[in-house]
């Protein structure tokens, strides 16, 4: 009898091939391609993590169709952080290119949910990935999701919840449909031109795309408490209460409170130290 093909499973099978490294392994082969280009160096580096790929995709399937598309963007990530790690920092490869695969997944998820973006601002990715989720956990309390409370529960504005709902809920339209039946004019023949200053838009998105590059650079410093309070409380997407970070180390709210107020404080200075110019929207 034929035997269904399962794509993901024939990969993992070969990425299971790839031995995992040992962090002497992964600090050898990253100095030898940062001081001699080594390819074949780079090359192990990134098969020996393909796994961590499939793992991070995992956590974002339910925003997919397909899963593969978002380990082929993590792999695009994952040698994104192969070219950007600094072995020196003493920092293991995997915790840093973690930061890298995840960045890229979101990104395509962002970008590729509709071919309008719909996910633009914090606020915006945000109720991207936690809409949904928020109104299925309010039925099933028996609560109506209405926008007021739904904003409440995300620390997002009520108007903002109620445009992502819209969006969410709609179909795409192409602007080169008729505007009307039996009209040769199309939607974007009426649409107003509201184009805006290239050259600004650019430098915006350079701008930001440095701020997280120096964000990410700030995380894989951190150790102990800190790491884990800044991952898993300030960039995270569903950040845990304090009360869940005070379970997990056995220490008060009020301490983590205290642990997260000194790393937000690194934080600011790290930015100040990096991009001068960004001391005012601080």
């Amino acid at each position: 009898s034929l035997v269904r093909f399962d794509p993901l499973q024939r990969y993992m099978a070969e990425a299971r091939r790839y031995p995992l490294l040992s962090r002497e392994e992964e600090k050898d082969l990253a100095i030898r391609f940062v001081q001699a280009g080594d390819v074949d160096a780079a090359y192990r580096l990134v098969t020996a993590n393909l796994r961590l790929v499939v793992m991070v995709a995992r956590e974002y399937a339910k925003a997919s169709r397909n899963l593969l598309d978002l380990v082929q963007e993590g792999n695009i990530g994952l040698m994104e952080a192969v070219k950007r790690f600094d072995p020196y920092r003493g920092v293991r490869f995997p915790s840093y290119a973690v930061w890298w695969i995840r960045a890229y997944i979101i990104r395509y998820l962002i970008n590729n949910w509709r071919m309008v973006k719909v996910g633009t601002t914090q606020a915006q990715r945000k109720l991207f990935f936690n809409l949904q989720k928020e109104k299925e956990r309010l039925e099933r309390q028996g609560i109506f999701p209405e926008p007021r409370l739904i904003a409440e529960r995300l620390d997002v504005k009520e108007r903002e919840v109620i445009e992502m709902d819209q969006r969410l809920s709609s179909r795409d339209l192409s602007v080169d449909a008729p505007s009307r039946q039996d009209e040769d004019a199309t939607l974007l023949d009426v649409l107003p031109n509201r184009s805006s200053d290239t050259e600004g838009d650019v430098a915006d998105a350079e701008f930001r795309a440095r701020v997280g590059e120096v964000i990410r650079e700030f995380g894989a410093t951190l150790k102990g408490k800190e790491a884990r309070i800044f991952a898993a409380r300030l960039v995270a997407e569903e950040p845990l209460t304090l009360q869940e970070i005070g379970d997990e180390y056995q220490i008060s709210r009020e301490r983590v409170r205290q642990i997260e107020a000194r790393v937000k404080k690194k934080l600011k200075a790290h930015l100040l130290g990096k991009l001068g110019d960004i001391e005012e929207v601080l």
